[in-house]
């Protein structure tokens, strides 16, 4: 299906068995509206449903985020058309053995939370004065680039850094880790590890922390996403993967040079005491230029603080220097947009934030107006013979 502002209408009726099956399951059949086209930039004034109620196998609000990219001719049709519409499109990012591999997960995720016992609840809600740092909630409250500037350092292009959690919380996270693979270590369950690089660690949603990171990333990360990554789906992000990952002796070491799977990529050292772990940044890539060489510009080591956030562009290449001494541990938020990414397969230009892309326009620019001068002094050349 193609992206693009415009709107293809169908001169068919818009009724018949598509609007569910009155049940709040939406219907298999395949949509009138197949043929489409999604916005580009998003309907502001419109207020998107609830689908929290419907059997679907994506987030609830995935489908209340992308409502706002439908075409205004489907504004007005009823939920179910609307949710069955957007399922074909998160069908063709999310295939039939993802989506599988995702109910897996999911009934996992259960039998987790069925078992496991919270040692601090007061970190399942998110309660800003004891999680956050004052200059971190005011800027979020006042909600302004200046506000937001007030309290950050960028030491290299689209590298954010800033003071946000409270000692107390990121001791709080470590010791709920801890009791995690404690129980984990004592029911020998088996537990899912947070990527395929990372060995130690664990997932945070998987243990009942998945509503607290969530508006964690909608009321306090978005804003500040908006505002500096919107050419990556910061205004857009509507799911994240939470966890934490730990380095040290009888840990993992050193982290590869690699990209996330996110849009946004926040980064805040819990603690504790520890030598080294440097995290190296060396530009942002698109897919076609994720391999390419680095520039000096764009080399940057940062040593963690605790409690400090890094945020950056999850394309942002980078990877993590060798812990050398001591235990540290990690909090990594991994937020996405689905809208981005399904936008992003029909783009072919990425120079808004990659920087190979920027690289090659700035010389396919150079090289014409080197051709339009040359061009020029032969026309002349010639009126003058």
């Amino acid at each position: 299906m193609s992206l693009d502002s415009s709107v293809h209408r169908r001169e068919e009726s818009e009724t018949g068995n598509v609007n569910g099956n009155g049940n709040g399951v939406v219907s298999p059949n395949r949509s009138l509206y197949s043929d489409r086209r999604l916005r580009l930039n998003p309907n502001t004034d419109h207020m998107p449903d609830n689908y929290e109620d419907l059997q679907l196998d994506f987030s609830p609000s995935i489908f209340s985020s992308l409502e706002r990219y439908l075409p205004s001719s489907m504004l007005g049709v009823s939920r179910d058309v609307k949710a069955q519409f957007m399922q074909e499109i998160l069908s063709r990012y999310f295939p039939e053995g993802e989506r599988t591999r995702v109910q897996r997960h999911r009934e996992y995720r259960e039998k987790i939370l069925s078992n496991y016992q919270p040692l601090h609840m007061e970190l399942y809600t998110v309660h800003p004065v004891t999680f956050f740092v004052p200059s971190f909630i005011k800027a979020v409250s006042d909600n302004t680039e200046e506000s937001f500037r007030s309290i950050i350092s960028e030491p290299s292009p689209g590298v954010y850094t800033f003071p946000m959690l409270q000692p107390s919380f990121c001791e709080l996270l470590s010791s709920e880790v801890e009791n995690f693979e404690k129980w984990v270590h004592g029911s020998k369950f088996r537990i899912m590890r947070p990527n395929t690089m990372n060995k130690y660690g664990a997932v945070l949603d998987d243990f009942g922390l998945e509503a607290m990171l969530d508006k964690l990333m909608e009321e306090f990360l978005c804003p500040i996403s908006k505002v500096f990554f919107p050419e990556v789906g910061g205004s857009s992000l509507d799911s994240h993967h939470g966890f934490v990952v730990e380095y040290g002796k009888n840990r993992d070491v050193e982290l590869g040079f690699h990209v996330d799977d996110s849009e946004v990529t926040l980064n805040v050292c819990l603690g504790k005491q520890f030598s080294g772990g440097e995290l190296f940044f060396r530009g942002t890539r698109c897919d076609k230029h994720v391999n390419s060489e680095t520039h000096p510009e764009e080399m940057l080591d940062y040593s963690h603080v605790p409690g400090q956030a890094v945020l950056h562009r999850g394309r942002h290449r980078h990877g993590a220097r060798p812990t050398t001494s001591g235990h540290r541990i990690n909090l990594l938020l991994w937020c996405r947009s689905s809208i981005f990414r399904e936008l992003k397969k029909y783009q072919k230009d990425f120079s808004s934030w990659c920087g190979e892309c920027q690289r090659e326009k700035k010389e396919r620019q150079r090289q014409a107006v080197t051709s339009t001068k040359l061009e020029l002094l032969r026309r002349e050349g010639e009126s003058m013979t």
